[in-house]
C-alpha cells in the first residue's frame, strides 16, 4: 500500500509537486451509470425532455466538468486537456444508462481525475434534466476503467 501524496509529514494538505516531471502522453476512461423509471427512460428515447435532448446536453456539460475539474477538486492541478469525449450506452430493458468519458493530456500529470469528473457531470445532467418526471434516478458504480501513461503505468480495472 502506498502512501498519500497530498499530505505532509504533519498531516498538512499540500498539491503534489510535478515540476521536475517530464511532459508525457496520458489518458484515462471513466463510467458510470444512471438508473431511470420506465417512464423517464421512454421521455429521453421519445426526446421529449422540455430542457432539450438529454444527450446531447449532458454529452457538452460532461467536456464542460472535465475542463473544470481542478476547480472543483482542491488538490488537482490545471490540465490543458487535448480530448474529451462523452458517450452512452443504453439498456433500455434494465432502464439503465451508462456514461463514459475519457480525457487525454500531454503533460505532467494524470487525467483520471478529469474523466471522472466528466462522467460525474454527464450524469448529474441527465438526472437535472430528467427530474420533473421522476427523482428516484440512482447514480452508480462511477469507476475509472482505465489509464496509460504516467509514473505508475497502465491500469486496468
Amino acid at each position: 500500500m502506498s502512501e498519500f501524496t497530498h499530505f505532509d509529514e504533519k498531516g498538512n494538505a499540500y498539491m503534489v509537486d510535478v515540476s521536475d516531471k517530464e511532459i508525457t502522453r496520458r489518458s484515462a476512461t471513466a463510467q458510470g451509470s444512471i438508473s431511470v423509471s420506465r417512464e423517464v427512460m421512454d421521455a429521453v428515447l421519445g426526446r421529449k425532455i422540455r430542457k432539450g435532448d438529454v444527450f446531447t446536453v449532458a454529452q457538452t456539460a460532461g467536456i464542460m466538468g472535465t475542463k473544470r475539474t481542478s476547480d472543483l477538486i482542491p488538490m488537482c492541478h490545471p490540465l490543458s486537456l487535448t480530448n474529451a469525449k462523452i458517450s452512452f450506452e443504453v439498456d433500455e430493458e434494465r432502464c439503465t444508462i451508462t456514461a463514459f468519458c475519457t480525457a487525454v493530456t500531454d503533460g505532467k500529470t494524470g487525467v483520471e481525475m478529469e474523466a471522472l469528473t466528466g462522467v460525474s457531470t454527464a450524469l448529474l445532467t441527465i438526472y437535472d434534466m430528467c427530474k420533473a418526471i421522476d427523482k428516484r434516478m440512482m447514480l452508480s458504480d462511477i469507476h475509472l476503467v482505465r489509464k496509460k501513461g504516467g509514473k505508475s503505468g497502465d491500469f486496468t480495472f
